[in-house]
């Protein structure tokens, strides 16, 4: 065999092998690639298990427990950024005058307002701004029949306690049921008719419920 033909099998042999090499190396690259975790085509779809309750979401109260605990009211407790009405119960005795009962009902209603929420209420994220301790009566000799006077200047009340106060009263047997209530304090000062509004309802920190001084009865 002449040293030519001897020298064209070697570089055969030598392509023939790089060729085997790259081929062998083909599995190889791809298990580094699947190691670093690249899934091009894969959607993960294992988020954990869901959250045990749905932020302000309640179970639905029992309508006949609720009535025999007295008379059916709402309460606007803050949840999240804005009001949401909540479900309660008070205590008024049958053959009371429209003028004490609108008063006996507001001040359930505060006081239901400063209550703590329950546990499953602050699980779902419902919180109050309105402080215990707080007295209603109601108009003095020449305010409107409908005056609700606040043992705290309504001026006083954070804007979140305003804003549960006003949309709890407006939305109760304690005001006319038009969608606004007029307050007043122990003081002298003008009285002033407050409306609850969507815009309080949603967003009850940043605008204070919208008021018109009210002169008298």
């Amino acid at each position: 065999m002449s040293s030519e033909r001897r020298h064209r099998g070697r570089a055969v042999r030598a392509r023939a092998g790089l060729n085997v090499r790259g081929l062998l190396a083909l599995p190889l690259l791809g298990l580094l690639v699947a190691g670093c975790g690249i899934r091009s085509t894969e959607v993960p779809t294992d988020f954990g298990p869901a959250p045990s309750r749905v932020r302000c979401s309640l179970s639905e109260p029992d309508a006949a427990a609720q009535a025999s605990r007295g008379l059916a009211v709402q309460v606007f407790l803050l949840c999240g950024s804005s009001l949401v009405a909540v479900d309660r119960s008070l205590r008024v005795p049958d053959g009371t005058a429209d003028s004490a009962r609108r008063v006996l009902v507001a001040q359930g209603l505060l006081d239901q307002l400063a209550k703590t929420p329950s546990a499953a209420e602050r699980e779902a994220g419902y919180q109050t701004y309105v402080r215990g301790g707080m007295t209603v009566s109601g108009p003095r000799a020449k305010d409107p029949e409908d005056t609700l006077r606040l043992s705290t200047p309504p001026a006083e009340l954070s804007a979140y306690a305003l804003a549960q106060v006003v949309c709890t009263f407006s939305d109760s047997a304690a005001a006319e049921g038009d969608g606004s209530v007029i307050l007043g304090g122990p003081t002298t000062a003008p009285l002033r008719r407050y409306d609850c509004t969507d815009e309080v309802r949603s967003q009850p920190g940043s605008l204070q419920p919208a008021s018109s001084e009210v002169t008298g009865g």
